[in-house]
């Protein structure tokens, strides 16, 4: 597997495992089969796991804690925190709030680090920005940790360039998490622009649209009772009709390259930056070893552009998040 840096010096796999469909949002959760999943993995060289306390809530963690302890030299954990969380729920409701406070920010690591069984959390991430809490008390809190060696490096997940900036004068700031892929391009730009500049990492979560880029997923139908995609607006029918057009474009240009609509989709991110590292989700390991393929798919300017043009912001139906949706970016 292919490498990629960081920030200054975490060094990680090309491409990363995003864990929460493990646990969470989805539906359908096998700790067996995810577990086989993570081992697997971890055999094709990926290193890099991401999780998060609300995945579940807790038991994510708690997962991959247990799946990864035998690999515990060989792997960077990440985690985050941020949320709210009422303790008497099991899905998505779970999250009532932010809830970013300096006491709180300790309250989560440690709880983290006895979840995964680990020593020190290699990525800690501040899940969403808390408008309430101002971003340098936050961060001065993460970098108290990384003092303490609880925490190894400090990241950001959906903060505007502003934020960034700022928690970056308080302590380095290794990487910024958020959602972007062929159908979410909203990092385009000023967010981008600042990683570079600031030299910091971007991982991308739901980079193949939350799996709709994969041309596999055609109807809410397929989605189990408590998927939290039905809740949406991408995601529902006549707005999966109109994007599934865009989808059949990506297959027939894979098809030409001898790849699949995921692994050109995983290619164009790649391809985005050398300090890119996408997170794709996977539950089952014929998803995993095509998302790991993706690294040797290689795309020409030319191709770039003619996706950057055949799934431009404007041509996609739906918004990405619901008006109510609590873990809405709050910029």
């Amino acid at each position: 597997m292919k490498t990629r840096t960081l920030g200054k010096d975490l060094e990680v796999s090309a491409i990363g495992l995003g864990c929460m469909g493990m646990s969470h949002a989805y539906g359908g959760q096998d700790e067996a089969s995810s577990i086989r999943t993570l081992h697997r993995a971890v055999d094709l060289g990926v290193t890099f796991f991401d999780t998060a306390e609300v995945y579940g809530p807790f038991v994510n963690e708690e997962l991959v804690g247990k799946a990864l302890k035998p690999y515990r030299d060989r792997v960077t954990i990440a985690t985050k925190f941020g949320f709210k969380i009422d303790t008497s729920k099991t899905d998505g409701s779970a999250m009532v709030g932010l809830d970013s406070r300096p006491e709180h920010v300790r309250e989560v690591a440690e709880a983290s680090l006895k979840r995964l069984g680990i020593e020190v959390i290699d990525l800690f991430y501040q899940h969403r920005p808390d408008p309430n809490v101002p971003i340098e008390d936050t961060v001065g809190a993460m970098s108290e940790l990384v003092k303490e060696g609880k925490v190894r490096t400090l990241g950001l997940s959906e903060a505007s360039s502003d934020l960034i900036r700022r928690a970056h004068k308080v302590h380095p700031i290794t990487a910024l998490q958020s959602e972007y892929s062929l159908w979410t391009r909203d990092p385009e730009g000023d967010i981008l622009d600042t990683c570079r500049e600031l030299d910091i990492g971007f991982v991308p979560f739901s980079p193949l649209g939350r799996g709709f880029l994969t041309g596999k997923l055609t109807s809410t139908s397929e989605m189990a009772a408590h998927d939290m995609r039905r809740n949406m607006p991408r995601f529902e029918e006549a707005n999966m009709a109109a994007n599934m057009a865009l989808v059949k474009l990506i297959e027939e240009m894979a098809a030409a390259k001898g790849a699949s609509a995921a692994q050109l989709a995983l290619a164009w991110v790649l391809a985005k930056g050398d300090f890119i590292v996408p997170i794709p989700g996977a539950r089952k390991i014929p998803n995993l070893e095509q998302n790991v393929a993706a690294t040797d798919v290689e795309l020409t300017s030319e191709e770039i552009a003619k996706l950057d043009d055949m799934l431009s912001p404007d041509k996609i139906a739906g918004a990405r998040y619901g008006a109510t949706a609590t873990w809405t970016p709050k910029r």
